[in-house]
């Protein structure tokens, strides 16, 4: 039989300890990380079911944290704890002038600021008019979001989310992107499934640098990549938001920058104008500072102030309430 000293003893239960602490430290950090930064990311269609296809099977092309190519379309979905939950919720399309996504700075960040206020978000992975198998180009941004408002009513119970609580964020194209999904009054996203069975359009929007219009203040990247090189007028009139907004246009909160010299503040101006022509709840700040980078943090004098004044505005609109 081995007969072991008492400082062996002592030395290989601290060991014992020490590498029990490690593991616990490794599990951790890894539970942590995965936390933090891997989020479930959900198709929007089915094999075989997806709209204004050619049938191509391409793949997603990221680089700089930029999107170039969707080849799956859906979303990343962030979630606050159960306690925090609002059972409010929003889709966010991140900018990029139709041409590629910045699914990082004008998303995830955002998504996790929507976190802390108690929102579900989803950063929308959207097809982008220059995919080669689109076959109408204008109409893929546009079926994709109608299709993951509907996607998060039918899945509404099970996340803890109110469906008449559900809206709609983008920023620069995004913000055309969320404008039009919140104005648009066809249906271009029904198939036959029980998801399409659910309303498509949103409850509020929040518009950040919004590209509204395609006339004489329209970004012209934004419009060449939506519309095409030699655009009709009555598809440029079409896709001038200021035109489509109805008594049914939702309440919206838009911030713009007056110095920003890529997308003329006046496409707020135009949206907010037509908002109130037709007594929609609006709420409209025009800012010194920040250009075209309004972003979650850092940015110069008052403009930092937007998050505050948009969770404030959540607040009148009744959409930050206990969940039930």
């Amino acid at each position: 039989m081995t007969v072991f000293s008492l400082n062996q003893v002592l030395f290989t239960l601290s060991f014992l300890e020490r590498m029990r602490k490690i593991g616990l430290l490794v599990i951790l950090l890894l539970v942590s990380g995965n936390y933090v930064t891997a989020q479930d990311f959900i198709p929007l269609w089915s094999a075989g079911s997806m709209p204004n296809t050619k049938g191509m099977a391409l793949k997603d092309s990221i680089a700089n944290e930029r999107v170039y190519r969707v080849g799956t379309p859906g979303m990343y979905a962030f979630f606050p704890s159960a306690q925090e939950n609002k059972g409010a919720a929003v889709v966010i399309c991140p900018g990029g002038g139709y041409e590629r996504l910045a699914y990082v700075i004008s998303g995830w960040q955002l998504a996790k600021w929507f976190n802390t206020m108690g929102i579900s978000a989803f950063v929308l992975n959207y097809r982008l008019p220059n995919s080669p198998d689109l076959k109408q180009r204008e109409l893929g941004p546009l079926q994709d979001a109608q299709r993951a408002i509907r996607f998060i009513r039918a899945n509404a119970k099970k996340w803890g989310i109110k469906p008449d609580k559900v809206g709609v964020q983008g920023s620069s194209a995004g913000g055309h992107l969320a404008a039009l999904v919140a104005t648009h009054t066809t249906d271009v996203s029904a198939i036959s499934d029980s998801i399409s069975s659910q309303a498509f359009r949103p409850d509020f929007a929040l518009l950040v640098s919004p590209v509204i219009t395609m006339g004489q203040y329209a970004h012209a990247g934004s419009r060449k990549n939506l519309l095409g090189p030699n655009p009709s007028a009555d598809l440029l009139k079409a896709y001038s938001l200021e035109n489509a907004v109805t008594a049914m246009t939702p309440p919206c909160f838009l911030t713009h920058a007056y110095n920003d010299t890529v997308v003329d503040q006046r496409n707020s101006l135009l949206f907010y104008q037509a908002l109130i022509d037709k007594k929609i709840p609006a709420s409209l700040h025009i800012f010194p500072q920040g250009g075209h980078a309004i972003a979650l943090r850092n940015n110069p004098g008052s403009t930092q102030q937007w998050t505050t004044l948009c969770e404030s505005w959540l607040r009148e609109m009744n959409l930050l309430t206990d969940a039930q």
